[in-house]
């Protein structure tokens, strides 16, 4: 089974609960047989065989993993996944402002002294 990569930036890396937890499943064990994937599906998602193909598939076409020869591997690691999400949400939730989420976070929240000192790094590294 290829992939068609054509989808659209801004909805390639949002994930429902099912499709995060197969994809957990594929970044704890890959590189995995696309049969070795159908018997760990089975096992910890309690799916048939079509169900795995078909969400494997369509977690190929949003450019996540590929199942190149029977061997499924990811295009793209858990943490670089988590940041393009991250990055996505800003964007559509602010503007793609950095600041304005920070400011919407803070009010909600009280940042520790630690998460502030972090933060603060953040922005020394980025000044260069």
């Amino acid at each position: 089974m290829g992939c068609d990569m054509g989808v659209p930036y801004m909805t390639q890396y949002k994930l429902g609960e099912v499709e995060a937890a197969f994809a957990d499943l594929i970044w704890d064990n890959e590189p995995l047989s696309s049969s070795r994937l159908v018997e760990l599906s089975a096992d910890k998602l309690d799916w048939k065989k079509s169900t795995t193909y078909t969400v494997l598939r369509r977690l190929c076409q949003k450019g996540i993993f590929q199942n190149e020869g029977g061997v499924v591997t990811s295009l793209i690691g858990r943490e670089e996944f988590a940041a393009r999400q991250s990055e996505e949400f800003v964007e559509q939730a602010f503007d793609g402002s950095l600041p304005k989420f920070l400011a919407a976070f803070a009010s909600r929240k009280r940042l520790s002294g630690e998460e502030i000192e972090q933060l603060q790094r953040l922005i020394d590294e980025q000044r260069g």
